[in-house]
């Protein structure tokens, strides 16, 4: 039991712990921003179309609404409801990009420069010693 103790209070596991609950309260915010901001002037913009209500129905009988037809146990395809859930992954997806790409311009140290060990030849242009004082081509006093 101890094993599980030390495993549980490690920084690690408490960390994901925090990242699912943060993630599952984000997840609910994006669900609203799609269902609730996005979708709505989309669907105003197609002719006052609720994407949320849009279905297949492969019963036979007639709905007038998706809530009707689940009520009625008839069997759907809910294009609608899969098309938020879309909107819904894209905006995830965005953010995680925008986040990971300002944590890794943040992290990300530029390399060192190194000082130059080497020089040209004023003479003959070719690469001699920083420290040399002649020319091992040209023979020429630097």
């Amino acid at each position: 039991m101890g094993g599980l103790k030390t495993f549980i209070l490690r920084g690690n596991v408490i960390d994901l712990a925090v990242g699912f609950i943060i993630g599952a309260a984000f997840a609910k915010i994006v669900s609203s921003l799609v269902n609730d901001i996005i979708m709505p002037p989309i669907g105003l913009a197609l002719g006052k179309v609720d994407f949320s209500n849009l279905y297949l129905n492969l019963s036979g009988a007639s709905f007038t609404t998706l809530a009707d037809a689940k009520k009625a146990g008839a069997v759907t395809i809910n294009y609608g409801l899969f098309l938020n859930t879309i909107f819904e992954f894209l905006i995830v997806a965005l953010v995680l990009y925008v986040l990971i790409q300002q944590i890794s311009r943040l992290t990300t140290k530029p390399a060192p420069v190194a000082a130059p060990t080497t020089k040209e030849c004023q003479f003959c242009f070719s690469t001699i010693a920083l420290k040399a004082t002649r020319c091992p081509n040209c023979t020429s006093q630097i």
